[in-house]
């Protein structure tokens, strides 16, 4: 599990959770809960065991029916549910918060053996209906509670649920000798699912999934149709592999960059993607193509540098052991999972690597816009190797920059402060509740940009993060998305915010830089951006900058600005 092996979690509940915690208390350090049907009293309560503990991550899995005993009608039960969750903001502090989602269940619903009743008479017809309408109060009510708090997440007890059966999920017997309403099974299956959650919070997905052609995506060879035609759609095998592409298609919509690394004719195997009627992945699903007969740690190289990505932000998916073998011997960093022996277990072997790699605690916008800002980058990359010169090329790019309110942006601020590592001068970390404060605070300035050229969008891609002392100012963060890179937008950036500063009466400007294992690119920008050294950092092998910013150095960015500049 990484790091979430020293993680402080909680479990709060109106139910009976104490072997599930049991469950997790040889892999985190899991907060002993007072009993259960207290969990916002707990929260409430300053001086509670629970603020002692101080967690990192609360688990609040909540039993519906347990929570809506003794309701009547649907008016009384969205009355509960809305008081519940107004209580569960006013006692939520800087914890990342996981909500279960709703699945009612009730013992008195079963038959003696735990199995539910077969017949559907009135009686189970009423018992539906209440089933649905409070299930959906609570995940209307969930889904605003989530965005509103930016901490805040759905914890899916209702998949597990499903994809055990209620059968085997719940326990009419254990519920009526001491409220656990979870067979053994469901309570492994929710101890896993938190520590996965955990996992998810903690650690750095990777970015690219890179696919072999024939016998991965598909079955077959590309280009030899009549002796081995594409087994793709339909039953059997050729159903698993149009499956998988699904759950491919669907990673490429939460942000997982997709790539081709295949040893075929390009003619061939383009004639599949664009032609083939069971295709679900077409060429625009591919940010990089390499389809040629070179060696695949190659191709895995050079798209690596057209993306502008380390090696570990790659995984790659090959049917071949002999090429996942040289791929991981020439490249370590590569990430390289097994491939299954039947094609029958594509899907389940996608989804785990989905989960093991890729999944994330939430999607944003920008998640779901990456392939489109690839490929346009790759045209970015083409108009450089064309141009005449540097500077013809950013000419030619025909950038524009805008500074946006943070405020309109925090889930997009969150994420590059957090996220980004290789432009990143100090590499601070904030939660949401930090950002939030340093928005709202006078003494400082943050400053976010949007950037945009002939080629599309690049989204919210810079902040900066300045604290003001007097007549002096101090840059605490300045970080840039990796994808705008090499293009002297930090120029134009660093020229905008000392304009907005010397009016406002700043005369300098100081800033650090702190290495790390990934931010070497950025460790002459002061000294690039006419700052000079005054100082250093010992514990951290850092230097500080300073740059008197009463003269206006004129730096060459080739930028325009859209509006205002600051």
């Amino acid at each position: 599990m990484g790091e979430s092996m020293t993680e402080k979690i909680a479990i709060l509940s109106n139910v009976n959770m104490n072997f599930v915690i049991r469950g997790l208390k040889n892999q985190v350090d899991v907060f002993e809960t007072e009993g259960y049907g207290n969990e916002l009293g707990t929260l409430l309560n300053p001086r509670s065991s629970y603020h002692a503990f101080a967690p990192r991550f609360l688990f609040l899995l909540m039993d519906l029916m347990q929570l809506l005993d003794g309701v009547a009608d649907d008016r009384e039960a969205e009355e509960k549910i809305e008081l519940w969750f107004t209580t569960l903001s006013d006692g939520l502090g800087e914890e990342i918060c996981y909500v279960s989602d709703a699945y009612l269940w009730s013992a008195e619903e079963q038959g003696e053996s735990g199995q539910s009743h077969g017949a559907v008479d009135t009686a189970t017809e009423l018992w539906l209906t209440k089933k649905n309408a409070w299930e959906n109060l609570w995940q209307k009510r969930l889904e605003t509670f989530v965005e509103k708090h930016p901490n805040a997440r759905i914890f899916s007890y209702k998949k597990i649920v499903e994809q055990l059966g209620e059968e085997k999920a719940f326990s009419a017997l254990t519920w009526r000798m001491g409220k656990i309403p979870h067979s053994s099974v469901m309570q492994k299956a929710l101890a896993e699912e938190i520590l996965h959650r955990v996992d998810v919070e903690t650690r750095v997905p990777k970015k690219v999934l890179l696919l072999d052609l024939d016998n991965t995506l598909w079955g077959g060879l590309a280009g030899e149709h009549e002796s081995t035609p594409i087994v793709l759609g339909g039953e059997g095998q050729g159903a698993a592999y149009l499956k998988m592409q699904e759950i491919i298609l669907d990673m490429q919509k939460q942000g997982v960059v997709l790539g081709i690394v295949s040893k075929n004719n390009v003619q061939d195997a383009m004639e599949v993607i664009e032609k083939h009627p069971e295709m679900i992945l077409r060429a625009e699903h591919f940010s990089a193509k390499k389809i040629n007969w070179n060696l695949k740690s190659e191709n895995i190289l050079e798209i690596a540098g057209e993306l502008n990505l380390g090696l570990d932000s790659f995984v790659f998916f090959d049917d071949n052991p002999a090429e996942r073998a040289l791929v991981q011997e020439m490249l370590p960093q590569v990430t390289v999972p097994e491939f299954p022996e039947a094609p029958e277990d594509l899907p389940r072997a996608m989804t785990a690597i989905y989960r093991a790699y890729f999944e994330k605690p939430y999607v944003t916008r920008e998640d779901a816009e990456r392939t489109r800002q690839y490929v346009e980058n790759a045209k970015r990359l083409e108009l450089q190797q064309s141009a005449v010169n540097f500077e013809s090329y950013l000419k030619d790019l025909e950038i524009v920059a805008e500074r946006v309110d943070a405020k309109d942006h925090m889930e997009r601020l969150l994420q590059l402060v957090n996220k980004t590592n290789q432009f990143n001068l100090t590499t601070v970390r904030y939660t949401a509740e930090e950002l939030q404060e340093l928005v709202s605070d006078d003494a400082h300035k943050v400053y976010v940009y949007r950037v945009k050229d002939k080629f599309g969008d690049n989204g919210i891609v810079a902040v900066l993060i300045v604290k003001l002392q007097g007549q002096e100012a101090i840059i605490e963060e300045f970080t840039m998305s990796c994808r705008v890179m090499g293009r002297n937008i930090e120029h134009a950036i660093m020229d905008a915010v000392e304009q907005e500063l010397r009016r406002s009466g700043i005369n300098t400007l100081k800033g650090s830089y702190i290495p790390t294992s990934k931010n070497a690119p950025v460790a002459e920008l002061y000294p690039a951006l006419g700052f000079e050294c005054c100082g250093s950092i010992p514990c951290r092998d850092g230097h500080i900058y300073r740059r008197d910013i009463t003269d206006g150095l004129q730096r060459v960015d080739h930028v325009a600005w859209k509006g205002e500049q600051v």
